[in-house]
């Protein structure tokens, strides 16, 4: 295909006058009369790129040198009336996979599908190495509003008891003044991204109820100031789960599963 047809004018049930790209810049283009099918007008970049425009948060939870920044992480942070520790080390397969290394590569597969989608992406952290710790999760809870994001999807994996199996999503409680006005779109947010693992036919989590869950007690979901959802997208220690996560393959899923669910949230 040498070049997009331009359509000169158009009028439902009158001729349509499409102007057909040269093959050469000496030759004039042709005027061709054709008779449209349909009233609809196609926008193709607009089909092509549906998240033109929108800027999405996402935080691959931990860092993989946390642990070795102890007096770093321990250090107490606002977290929405109350402090925590700034982070945490987070959990590891049985073999010693680490999550952070697991949040990090899902995170970097969706920042490419969304953006190949048109969107723009923005990530709480930019490395995943023994020689960083952090950010803190006061800073990744404001980190949207900062970017100026639609929306956040924080990315963590659980380190429940083997025999647990599953995902779950995490929504803020509403609480004034940190989260009453997130708490609803968040919820939303959270459902959608449920929907999304739920098409991708991921299982959902056996040891919290519907897979869904709705806690105070996280600084990230906190501070945010635009809609925010937590997921755990399995349980390391469970061999199933760490099998999927291990994989290439099996992060993929996870990857184009929540981007499903971005994009039902979004309606786009």
């Amino acid at each position: 295909m040498r070049g997009p047809l331009w359509v000169v004018a158009a009028v439902l049930g009158a001729t349509v006058g499409v102007v057909l790209p040269s093959t050469t810049a000496q030759t004039p283009r042709a005027l061709v009369s054709i008779r449209p099918q349909s009233a609809t007008v196609l926008e193709p970049a607009r089909a092509a790129r549906p998240l033109a425009g929108i800027v999405i948060a996402l935080d691959p939870g931990h860092q993989l040198g946390n642990h070795n920044f102890l007096s770093q992480i321990n250090r107490q942070v606002p977290a929405g009336g109350f402090t925590k520790p700034c982070n945490t080390t987070g959990t590891a397969t049985n073999a010693g996979y680490p999550e952070a290394t697991n949040n990090w590569r899902i995170a970097n597969l969706m920042k490419s599908r969304l953006q190949a989608l048109g969107a723009t992406v923005a990530l709480t952290r930019t490395t995943n190495s023994q020689q960083h710790w952090g950010p803190c999760v006061d800073v990744r809870g404001r980190f949207g509003k900062r970017v100026g994001a639609r929306l956040m999807v924080s990315l963590h994996a659980d380190g429940a008891p083997a025999n647990d199996l599953g995902f779950h999503v995490i929504a803020p409680t509403n609480r004034k003044p940190w989260t009453s006005d997130i708490a609803v779109p968040s919820l939303r947010l959270a459902k959608q991204l449920r929907l999304g693992m739920l098409g991708a036919k991921l299982p959902q989590s056996t040891y919290i109820k519907g897979g869904l869950d709705i806690r105070s007690d996280l600084g990230t979901l906190n501070l945010s100031d635009v809609p925010v959802a937590m997921v755990e997208i399995g349980n390391m220690r469970n061999r199933s789960d760490a099998a999927r996560m291990t994989s290439y393959r099996g992060r993929v899923r996870y990857a184009n599963a929540l981007v499903n669910g971005i994009r039902r949230y979004l309606n786009r």
